[in-house]
């Protein structure tokens, strides 16, 4: 992903933030920002020096003027507000505690401030409670990947495709295409997994590209190559979108703080916009569900790193191969069984249970089915 064609400063700070992980080696990030080592320590050791606006191209930005600061606290408030009109007082009040250098109002301050100035909106869903929501323990333990559209643009619908980190909360994809076509989504996906790595499990719902309800139509080309990649492919449960929860509060805050109210020309600019986004939710916008930390401070990047040729398909000694027909059938002991389309032209595994008869359908290290010999 060439610097030249996303937000300069976006990337360039995301990279010196991952970079103090140390979860990867400082060639590897630099290789997966496909940038030199050279360049990369430049943008390191300006970042250190000089913090964000030593990472800029121009000059850094002068400080504010003594003459906009009548009541100096009140108006970085409101103008924090204005900035992020859909923050509460305790988002607005911990950006406010990093910036400051005296003490920082109490949020029931901020409160008052906001409704003095008509600033409150008593009905934004932003202000109703949260459901308790479980999380994995470690970054990339599991990824979740939907889309939020059609988002309307001048020149015709866009597709967002949205993929989050589930322990961070992490925006590791937010890509307008425009369409939800498999080698569509496929492309995103590869520029996420470069950069960042692959998951040990994505979890998605059962519509295209990924699934089309139940066995044997659960799995698509889309899912089959992502078990190729050794990541475990999870369907959430038909009209339960609280299994998606934290991708669906992301949507949430995506069309509450860029999309509502907004029109915009085409593709290119909306993708533009999600740039500026994405950086604003990972590094900035503190998230209550981490303690008004930002998903940054919890991220770390996979260290299972995104392989160019896929790896061979293998099975453990005792596992009995079939490879799938043109019509998604295998033939096992006599019987012609249905294992799903999107297997066509592989090895499945078929490894017995405890069961009499009964046996697992392995792809990959993936079970993807069973079949009761027994049954008719």
């Amino acid at each position: 992903m060439p610097w030249g064609v996303v937000s300069l400063m976006s990337l360039r700070q995301e990279f010196v933030r991952l970079s103090e992980s140390k979860t990867v080696s400082f060639a590897e990030l630099c290789q997966r920002y496909a940038i030199s080592r050279k360049t990369g320590y430049k943008w390191l050791g300006r970042y250190r020096q000089q913090g964000g606006d030593g990472l800029a191209n121009l000059s850094r930005r002068p400080k504010r003027s003594p003459a906009k600061l009548d009541d100096a606290k009140e108006q970085a408030l409101l103008s924090l507000r204005q900035r992020y009109p859909r923050w509460g007082a305790r988002k607005i009040r911990r950006l406010l505690s990093k910036q400051s250098q005296g003490v920082v109002p109490a949020c029931s301050t901020i409160t008052r401030v906001f409704h003095r100035h008509g600033l409150i909106d008593t009905q934004s869903a932003a202000a109703k409670p949260n459901w308790q929501r479980f999380e994995r323990e470690m970054p990339n333990s599991l990824w979740q990947m939907d889309f939020k559209g059609p988002v309307a643009t001048v020149s015709g619908p866009a597709q967002a495709l949205t993929v989050l980190d589930d322990h961070s909360r992490f925006s590791l994809c937010l890509k307008a295409l425009p369409n939800q076509k498999t080698p569509s989504v496929q492309q995103a996906l590869i520029e996420t997994f470069r950069l960042y790595g692959l998951p040990n499990t994505m979890i998605m719902d059962n519509g295209s590209p990924w699934g089309y309800g139940p066995a044997p139509k659960a799995y698509t080309q889309l899912t089959v190559w992502l078990i190729r990649l050794q990541i475990t492919v999870s369907h959430s449960r038909p009209y339960h979108p609280q299994t998606m929860g934290k991708d669906e509060r992301f949507h949430g805050t995506l069309d509450r703080e860029l999309l509502r109210g907004r029109q915009w020309r085409d593709i290119p600019e909306l993708q533009h916009g999600f740039e500026g986004f994405r950086y604003q939710y990972n590094f900035v916008r503190p998230h209550d569900a981490l303690g008004l930390e930002v998903p940054a401070s919890r991220y770390r990047v996979s260290l299972r790193c995104f392989p160019e040729n896929l790896p061979p398909i293998q099975y453990d000694p005792g596992v009995k191969v079939r490879k799938v027909q043109q019509k998604g059938e295998i033939s096992f002991q006599g019987k012609t069984l249905l294992v799903g389309k999107a297997f066509c032209g592989y090895p499945v595994g078929l490894k017995g249970t405890h069961s009499d008869g009964v046996f697992d359908v392995l792809f990959c290290h993936q079970t993807v089915g069973q079949i009761n010999l027994r049954e008719p």
